[in-house]
């Protein structure tokens, strides 16, 4: 679960985190009031969960309260990388004097939370991972000691960070490990993290996403959860409470399981295609699962076509086939669907779609060859 800027400054500001005064405002008259009581030069933000906002003009200086509600009037409703702005978080402006990058994330091939540190904030961090990687200092912390003070002053040693900033950067490192563990976070990034002209270092940016797997240990941070920031097949999906993935091609897989689902992915690739999505009805799914998960996928509209694949261990294929039947039923989908089904019941659920199916369903021998025969209706489809 990613968050929107504002809602990270607020979880920093829990744990103790300096962060500059702000307000949320999904109006220009209340971009205007919020400027009025912050007092001062503004920042005016545009709160979307993508890059590149001050490029786009999103973020925008401002030194009265009428500025403030110009720069939002201008800002809200803006299309900034295909996420259209629809609140502004306007915060007190702040005096910098230099900008790192600080960064907790979870390095899955090491198991590990990894620290890393630079002294090159506010710029594209990949680049100077990519090109110059000695200024990222990296640290991978083992979770039973713990991330200590000696860790985070050995991180700011090799990342050149200043010597007036040192003390301020160690705190809120480890501020920052500690709201990654109690947050369940996989990533919290801070770009830039600064140093004021006054001596100060704040964070002056917010990029968090939450595990979604542990909101329910979080209701707080669950209840910031935006629908109008979601797709809306995955917001359908959360709601009835199925495991989708949203993907860029035009084939929709179903599995049940998600080994096989994996698998199909992979077989689909290996025929020349492009998954649009891929949803996994777990393994024991039953007609209602079917009818539900197909709900989902077709209502895709980049899903050209669609490759049923079941393999029933728990699953009954004969009732995978009345699910199908139903759902086309209540849908009145006409893509092409290609069903591969095998294991328990199998000659059962061929038998019922050979009767009883529409001509656009169609039913293959053998996971590659379905695979196959869904890329080729895709292509042709498209």
């Amino acid at each position: 679960m990613d968050l929107f800027e504002y809602q990270g400054k607020q979880l920093f500001a829990t744990t103790g985190i300096p962060v500059p005064t702000g307000e949320v405002a999904d109006t220009p008259e209340k971009a205007r009031a919020a400027a009025e009581r912050i007092g001062g030069k503004v920042v005016v933000k545009a709160q979307v969960q993508v890059g590149g906002r001050g490029k786009a003009g999103g973020i925008q200086l401002a030194t009265t309260p009428d500025e403030a509600k110009a720069h939002a009037t201008n800002i809200l409703g803006m299309d900034i990388k295909g996420h259209v702005v629809e609140r502004v978080w306007i915060e007190a402006a702040s005096d910098i004097a230099k900008e790192y990058y600080a960064s907790i994330t979870f390095d899955r091939g090491a198991k590990r939370p990894l620290i890393m540190l630079s002294a090159e904030g506010g710029v594209d961090i990949e680049t100077v991972a990519a090109e110059t990687p000695e200024k990222l200092a990296r640290l991978h912390v083992d979770p039973l000691t713990g991330f200590q003070a000696h860790h985070a002053r050995w991180l700011a040693y090799h990342a050149n960070i200043d010597e007036e900033a040192i003390k301020g950067v160690v705190d809120i490192l480890q501020r920052l490990y500690t709201g990654f563990v109690q947050l369940d976070a996989m990533l919290m990034e801070i770009n830039p993290l600064i140093l004021t002209t006054d001596g100060r270092v704040i964070a002056l940016d917010a990029k968090v996403t939450i595990d979604a797997n542990a909101l329910y240990r979080h209701a707080d941070i669950a209840a910031m959860r935006e629908a109008t920031t979601q797709d809306p097949q995955e917001k359908m999906a959360q709601d009835r409470g199925v495991t989708y993935v949203k993907l860029d091609g035009d084939v929709g897989i179903l599995g049940n399981g998600a080994g096989l689902v994996m698998s199909t992915l992979d077989v689909v690739a290996l025929a020349g295609g492009k998954p649009a999505n891929f949803l996994d009805a777990g393994g024991g799914s039953k007609a209602d699962d079917v009818v539900t998960a197909l709900e989902v996928l077709l209502s895709d509209p980049k899903v050209k076509s669609l490759l049923v694949n079941i393999f029933g261990g728990i699953t009954r294929c004969d009732e995978v086939a009345e699910g199908l039947l139903t759902a086309l039923d209540r849908l009145g989908a006409t893509l092409p669907i290609v069903v591969r089904l095998d294991g328990t019941n199998e000659e059962e659920g061929r038998k019922i779609i050979a009767e009883r199916a529409p001509a656009n369903v169609v039913v293959e021998p053998t996971m590659l060859s379905a695979a196959r025969r869904a890329v080729a209706l895709a292509k042709e489809a498209a």
